[in-house]
């Protein structure tokens, strides 16, 4: 059954309600003691139904968290990665099925309910930090930080040759007809149609390279993060920029839309707090004070729930945790 979905808030009635949200803490490592830098989470992905949020950590841990219990008990550890874990991403259509990427050349697809791996993907490219579910949830983009980005479901097939390094990528929304977006080290942004790959636009989002992307639910608006530590807001019909958020002190390098489209929150991994902007004017409307720098962002697919990364692991806002 699909969830039921928060009802969209003004901004004028946003910030009275979230600001009195509570934020809970999730850890694997003792309180009483800091967490070492190899223990960082590099990645984060909610499943489908919100039911459940994925973290993947420099040190191979890869961990299965339910957001309404913080105490690491009631979280699942996945085993297989032999190198750090780069990106997760759960299957759009699948709530228990996780696609994950490591240093270690592979990609593995888990069934998080029987806690193992169900597929292991050699593609022989080095070290993987890049993939993307289609919409319909039928294939998955992995790709690594180069030039060349294979196309896989089981087993890799027709790699896309790119002019430049590709350092993001995801699939539109449309399940009948999506196109791919990559982000690249020189600052654009390209869309491809989808499967034959033949280039349809190039936005020259940033003069530095592009970090992050996100789409908003309609799909009207599409973000972008740099390294020139802005935000920027691109109109989809016309392809033009339609605002700038430059509140941020570095590199943006994950950014993501409310459920509803109407905020945008962008994480770095230097300075400290999370802004968040009314999309629609670019306002800002809260600040999140976080005391560490926060690189992952995500908010929950059906509620005004935010889950980033911070010093002592996972954190989320609103996610009425207990022990």
């Amino acid at each position: 059954m699909a969830p039921a979905r928060q009802k969209p808030l003004l901004k004028e009635k946003f910030v009275p309600i979230f600001s009195k949200l509570r934020t809970s803490t999730y850890v694997d490592t003792p309180l009483t003691r800091q967490p070492p830098p190899s223990h960082a989470i590099r990645t984060i992905s909610w499943n489908a139904l919100g039911t459940l949020i994925a973290t993947g950590a420099a040190d191979r841990t890869l961990r299965i968290w339910n957001p309404e219990r913080t105490n690491v008990k009631y979280s699942t550890e996945l085993r297989g990665h032999s190198g750090p874990v780069e990106k997760v991403e759960f299957n759009p259509t699948h709530e228990s099925e996780l696609a994950s990427c490591s240093a270690d050349g592979t990609v593995r697809l888990w069934d998080v309910r029987r806690k193992e791996s169900i597929v292991e993907i050699k593609p022989n490219i080095g070290g993987i930090d890049l993939l993307a579910w289609k919409p319909d949830g039928g294939e998955l983009i992995i790709g690594r930080q180069a030039r060349v980005i294979p196309r896989s479901t089981l087993t890799p097939s027709t790699p896309l040759n790119c002019e430049t390094p590709v350092s993001s990528l995801s699939f539109t929304h449309s399940t009948t007809n999506p196109s791919l977006l990559l982000c690249s080290t020189t600052g654009a942004l390209t869309l491809h149609r989808y499967p034959d790959l033949s280039k349809l636009h190039t936005l020259r989002a940033h003069t530095s390279p592009l970090l992050s992307h996100s789409l908003n639910p309609p799909a009207t608006l599409l973000a972008t993060g740099g390294s020139d530590a802005l935000i920027t807001l691109w109109d989809t019909q016309d392809w033009v920029c339609v605002r700038k958020l430059d509140r941020s002190v570095g590199p943006v390098t994950s950014v993501s839309f409310s459920f509803d489209g109407s905020y945008v929150v962008g994480g770095s991994d230097e300075g400290t707090g999370l802004d968040i902007a009314h999309a629609e004017t670019g306002e800002y409307v809260h600040s999140i004070d976080t005391n560490w720098p926060s690189p992952c962002v995500q908010w929950h697919p059906h509620r005004y729930v935010l889950a980033y990364t911070s010093d002592s692991g996972l954190r989320i806002i609103g996610a009425s945790s207990t022990t």
